[in-house]
């Protein structure tokens, strides 16, 4: 084994989480993806509607869990459902998917914030709660103080972490159309939210990249792809050019090139 690697924690781990999006995943394909990869993630959402419309998701479900993964459908399948005011048919839902995570979100329709939190409050008795702060609509811009005050609002109501959005596309949220980080916007989340109750959705690699440059081997990312699941674990480990000289002791640091 090398020498001088960051030290990651082995699952159950409450920080240096990965989170992968399964946007209809066969089984098949989840197998190999556990086979070879399921030491390495700790959650897996469902993507979108994709569990509704996509055969075996009951069996991919269970096979995750079987692999110490916990699953969870997207926060949009929760919100197609809230709409309608059907929460106790969601509930319904996920129990009979076998999920044992759920995520909260209100990244498409308008919510009442107590209301977001009662339901969290209700759904932590019997699953991990994740919840997501941010809009899906790169118009709806939220000022620092709205993210920072509902992140710690929902990590009160009993949310095990707080989700920063993304999408699956990396151009909202804490990022621009271009998929640059917001750094302002990230350091204020910062300085006023415990880091590691943060995961912050990042499916491209820079900026996986930039948050483990920014807070270590042991950040919490998400909406990482099945495919990248190994690369973003060589990235954690300075495995790979982007990050090889990060984690070294300076006295190695003078050989780069």
């Amino acid at each position: 084994m090398i020498r001088l690697l960051p030290e990651r924690k082995e699952k159950p781990r409450h920080s240096g989480v990965t989170m992968v999006m399964d946007k209809g995943l066969g089984l098949r394909q989840a197998q190999d993806l556990v086979e070879t990869s399921g030491h390495l993630i700790d959650f897996i959402k469902l993507g979108f509607g994709t569990s509704l419309v996509t055969r075996q998701a009951k069996d991919k479900a269970w096979l995750y869990r079987e692999h110490d993964i916990k699953v969870f459908v997207g926060g949009t399948l929760f919100e197609a459902f809230m709409v309608r005011d059907q929460l106790d048919e969601y509930i319904a839902y996920i129990e009979e998917l076998g999920c044992d995570a759920v995520e909260i979100s209100d990244g498409c329709i308008r919510m009442d914030h107590e209301e977001k939190c009662n339901i969290i409050r209700q759904l932590t008795e019997d699953y991990t709660v994740v919840s997501e702060v941010g809009a899906k609509d790169d118009d709806v811009v939220l000022a620092a103080g709205d993210w920072v005050e509902a992140m710690n609002k929902e990590l009160e109501a009993g949310s095990s972490f707080v989700i920063g959005e993304a999408r699956e596309t990396g151009t909202v949220g804490l990022y621009d159309k271009d998929g640059c980080a917001d750094e302002a916007l990230i350091q204020e989340i910062l300085a006023r939210v415990p880091g590691e109750k943060v995961i912050w959705e990042a499916p491209k690699k820079h900026q996986q990249t930039c948050f483990i440059r920014l807070l270590g081997a042991d950040v919490n990312l998400g909406n990482i792809a099945p495919a990248e699941i190994a690369s973003l674990e060589t990235l954690r480990l300075g495995l790979r050019a982007d990050t090889f000289f990060d984690f070294l002791p300076d006295h190695l640091k003078e050989r780069k090139l």
